[in-house]
């Protein structure tokens, strides 16, 4: 059984989605964003690995609520702070068997996985 760490917020349903369906088949190591916290590395390892216009929610209310100054001139080193700082703006499920990388759980990434 593969084992996958599962970056997600315990109170995202689609998290809690992925983490039901992921149990099934694989030994997972869960890590609350809000709760636990992910360290900068970690945050740079996976923007690097899928990008972090991938990786950055600029759909959340998190977001919505930033100053406009917060939002502009965005590069990855201020997406990366924004996400430390701020950690419901990364978009989630973050799932890793720690060679491949993927974010969200949308049908690419369940049949990744599944």
């Amino acid at each position: 059984m593969t084992t996958l760490t599962v970056y997600h917020l315990k109170t995202c349903d689609t998290c809690r989605k992925a983490v039901k369906a992921l149990l099934n088949s694989h030994d997972l190591t869960l890590v609350d964003v809000r709760a636990d916290g992910v360290s900068e590395a970690v945050l740079k390892d996976i923007a690097a690995s899928v990008g972090w216009e991938a990786l950055l929610n600029t759909r959340s209310t998190t977001w919505r609520g930033l100053d406009d100054s917060e939002k502009t001139d965005m590069s990855e080193a201020k997406a990366v702070t924004l996400m430390i700082t701020h950690p419901t703006l990364i978009k989630r499920p973050v799932i890793t068997d720690g060679t491949d990388i993927t974010v969200g759980w949308k049908a690419p990434q369940q049949e990744r996985w599944l």
